[in-house]
């Protein structure tokens, strides 16, 4: 790719590690200008000091007043705004409801839903005029979860089914102004993802399981462990105006999971 982005405004939301990074390097790579929102303080500071001209904005993708910020530096420093991207998650290693113990259901439906869900609501909801203004795009991350079973346990796999809804929904509603697509990544190596606090799962990593490159490539037709950087480029194609003619649809960079017998 060359260019394909060049002239395009950017803000990515959950942008301080994982695909998140990798995503605002594609971008910047292909000549879009980028603003990020990221909450964990650290990740903002080496954000900043690996990126100088690029606006960081720390603070909640669940909140609305977070998502107001970020959208309002982005729009302050470049003028307006051509794509949302958000990949703001969290994951629940694979517990079933089987799994879940009763008393921590409540609270842990919430957060792994106010993470995974709304936090897409209020960035497209603070992005909204802007985009319209611009008829620009916005770019959801799914997860194959949403598509094939065993990818997740019962709550995470849900709230990505419900992204995949949020797209559907809002690349119908939001036609002819605004593109609204996702991507939705296979299992993705040296990523920061983590578990819920509500379910104690808030220090454990999924990139640190034991084998998990070669877990990764094994469950895959190609044989090959993602990572971010090779997910960003399908970002990239929905960002550009070479995909104009898609919305409401979903880029699959899985590894082909989906034709395995």
């Amino acid at each position: 790719m060359s260019g394909w982005l060049e002239g395009k405004r950017a803000l990515v939301v959950g942008a301080g590690s994982g695909i998140g990074r990798a995503v605002v390097d594609a971008f910047r790579a292909e000549g879009a200008r980028v603003a990020v929102l990221e909450r964990d303080p650290g990740k903002c500071e080496a954000l900043s000091a690996a990126l100088p001209d690029v606006p960081v904005v720390a603070g909640d993708a669940t909140t609305r007043e977070a998502n107001d910020r970020a959208v309002a530096a982005a729009v302050e420093e470049f003028g307006g705004l051509d794509v949302l991207v958000n990949c703001v998650g969290i994951f629940d290693f694979y517990q079933g409801i089987g799994d879940l113990d009763v008393d921590r259901i409540d609270d842990a439906f919430d957060e792994i839903y106010r993470v995974n869900v709304k936090s897409q609501l209020h960035a497209v909801k603070a992005a909204l005029p802007a985009l319209r203004e611009a008829r620009g795009t916005v770019l959801l991350t799914e997860s194959t979860s949403a598509y094939y079973s065993g990818r997740g346990g019962v709550l995470y796999v849900s709230s990505k089914f419900a992204v995949r809804g949020l797209v559907t929904a809002m690349a119908h509603e939001l036609a002819p102004d605004i593109r609204v697509n996702g991507v939705a990544p296979g299992g993705t190596r040296d990523t920061d993802l983590r578990g819920p606090a509500s379910l104690g799962l808030d220090t454990r990593r999924l990139d640190d399981t034991p084998g998990r490159d070669a877990d990764l490539a094994a469950r895959t037709p190609l044989g090959v462990a993602l990572s971010g950087a090779d997910h960003a480029d399908s970002y990239v194609f929905l960002a550009s105006d070479r995909s104009r003619g898609i919305t409401g649809g979903v880029v699959h960079p899985d590894g082909g999971i989906g034709i395995k017998g």
